[in-house]
């Protein structure tokens, strides 16, 4: 979505990663603006998609530029409604699958009512939108919320980055050589 509105153009966004530059611009935009409908509403299940969400928000942007006239890649007037919309879509579908996932482990004794805990780590967790949502979810069902600072919320590239390192170390087979291969984990 943040390629797609043009973001990096953005005066406020220009040095900001996607998901920073939409969390950014929807704290003054008006979600009300625009209404997205969630998606796999028709399954009831714990799956995550977002490619229905996308294919509507880019529809969405699509009819705007022809009411503006403008051309794709230019800075729409409603950019901040429509990043708040989008963002707020996206917090509600994580929240509602997370939800079903919660009740499943309880109803299947996977976790314990008691002493239950939702963590949350990775970029999604880096957004204080999402973030508050879910700490609202697991408060109201008796969850403890563990949830690492933004600044630890990179990327899971880094998470995987860093297992590699781990398993070569132990010599878990992660190269057949190791020979001449020096690594610095930051």
């Amino acid at each position: 979505v943040a390629r797609r509105l043009s973001l990096r153009k953005h005066p406020e966004c220009h040095s900001m990663a996607g998901g920073k530059a939409i969390e950014h611009l929807a704290q003054t935009g008006d979600r009300q603006q625009h209404t997205f409908r969630l998606p796999m509403q028709q399954y009831r299940n714990c799956d995550f998609s977002f490619s229905g969400l996308q294919n509507l928000v880019n529809k969405a942007i699509i009819q705007k530029e022809k009411e503006e006239g403008i051309q794709e890649g230019e800075i729409l007037s409603c950019v901040k409604d429509i990043a708040a919309a989008a963002q707020h879509a996206v917090a509600v579908h994580i929240i509602q699958r997370t939800y079903r996932a919660m009740l499943f482990c309880i109803k299947n004794k996977i976790l314990s009512s008691k002493n239950a805990t939702l963590v949350v780590s990775g970029g999604v967790a880096s957004n204080q939108y999402i973030r508050k949502g879910l700490q609202t979810l697991a408060d109201a069902n008796d969850f403890a919320f563990l949830c690492p600072p933004p600044r630890l919320c990179t990327d899971n590239g880094v998470m995987i980055a860093w297992n590699g390192i781990e398993r070569l170390r132990a010599g878990l087979g992660v190269l057949h050589s190791t020979d001449g291969i020096r690594y610095e984990p930051k």
